[in-house]
Formats: C-alpha cells, structure tokens, sequence
C-alpha cells in the first residue's frame, strides 16, 4: 500500500500519524517496538498495539524515560482503555542464529501476527526497518517520540521483558537479572568474570562470545 504522508512541521503531537491514517480510511493502526537489543542475556521481546480511536494517546510517551513503576501503570491503562495488543518474542539462541537486526524484526512480526482479530490495516513500526511480510507499514526512527501507538508497544515489550527477565534471575541469581535485566551493567560483566555464561546468555555478543570460546576450549582440553 503506497501511502504518501504529508511532511511534518514540528508542531505535530504523537497521534499525527493515527490520525491521517484515519482520514484515509484505516481504522486499524497498529503500533509496533521491541525491547532487548542491548543486553548480553534473554530474549528480545516486541509488542504491537492497536490504541482505541478516541483514547487519551498523551499519556503514552517512549518507555525509556518513564520509570518502571509508570511502566506499571501504563500497562494497566492499556488493558482499561480496551487497547488491542499482541506479543512476540525470540529467545536468545534465535538471536544468535539470525543476528539481534533480524530477530527483533522477526519478534515485531510474531506480535502483529499475534494481534487479535483480522490483520491491522497499518502499522507504524519504530526504526529504520520495516517488518518482513507486512506491505501496509512505515518505519519512523525514534517513533515512540512520534507515535503514541508505537510508545504503547514500547511500554509494554518493555514490562514483558523485564518479567520475563525477574522471572531467569530466580534459575540464574548469580547474575542479578533482576536489576540489570541482562544489559551489560559494570555488575552483570564481573558476574560473568566470575561466574562464566549460563544458557540464557547471547554467545555471539562481545562481553559473552570470549567467555564461550573459552568454555568450548576448555572442553575440548579435556
């Protein structure tokens, strides 16, 4: 679908985008991010969202500068509100496979399939990449700033994946997933030192990678 937007003033708020498409008939605009690309264990997590036409979108800002409490109640405002949303998510070993560019894609694509009810007729999408599969799409660098759909998706790929992560710091508490959520904090990199890699850590990261070759070496000596 060949969509021209009009060019921005600056002086837009973060439902422009919602809103023109609305004007072209398209009722169903999904907001996509994800959330993990940085840290050295877990998964990457996306979310997409579908916000009711007539919501307060404001309050949904990027959920990187809101606190986790925010998160928190941003979160339930959307299951209020009778936001849609859906999850994707893929496990660290994918990423290692496929490289972190193209799981996060492919999270952001399991989230917009997981959608309820038929296909969204739009999504707006952060980044510099569109979704594979999708042809009704436009990518918007630091979307969550432009989109209120798009912060919607971050705050809760956000909150999925901190739970996700609170949840391997109870199998693997060595490492403090709780608080670092698996980035490479100064705390997670000693652990490491210290404690070498568990399964969930991503083997073709740098800060991982050495200490698993380390590992296979040490293996194969014995």
């Amino acid at each position: 679908m060949n969509i021209i937007f009009p060019e921005l003033s600056g002086s837009e708020d973060n439902f422009h985008f919602e809103r023109f498409l609305y004007s072209k008939g398209l009722f169903c605009v999904a907001g996509c991010d994800e959330a993990g690309r940085g840290p050295l264990a877990g998964p990457v997590v996306a979310a997409a969202v579908v916000l009711p036409p007539d919501c307060d979108h404001s309050f949904f800002v990027d959920s990187k500068i809101l606190t986790h409490r925010k998160r928190l109640e941003l979160s339930d405002r959307l299951h209020k509100i009778g936001a849609s949303f859906g999850i994707g998510i893929v496990s660290e070993q994918k990423i290692d496979e496929i490289n972190i560019l193209q799981a996060s894609l492919l999270a952001m694509k399991r989230a917009v399939k997981n959608l309820p009810g038929p296909s969204p007729d739009f999504i707006l999408v952060d980044g510099k990449f569109t979704i594979p599969m999708f042809t009704a799409q436009k990518a918007l660098v630091k979307g969550e700033s432009k989109s209120g759909s798009i912060a919607a998706a971050s705050i809760l790929a956000k909150v999925g994946r901190d739970r996700i992560m609170v949840e391997y710091h109870h199998q693997f508490p060595a490492y403090n997933f709780q608080k670092n959520k698996g980035y490479p904090t100064r705390e997670h990199r000693l652990a490491i030192q210290t404690n070498g890699i568990c399964p969930i850590h991503r083997k073709t990261f740098k800060g991982v990678k050495e200490y698993a070759e380390q590992s296979a070496v040490s293996r194969e000596k014995r």
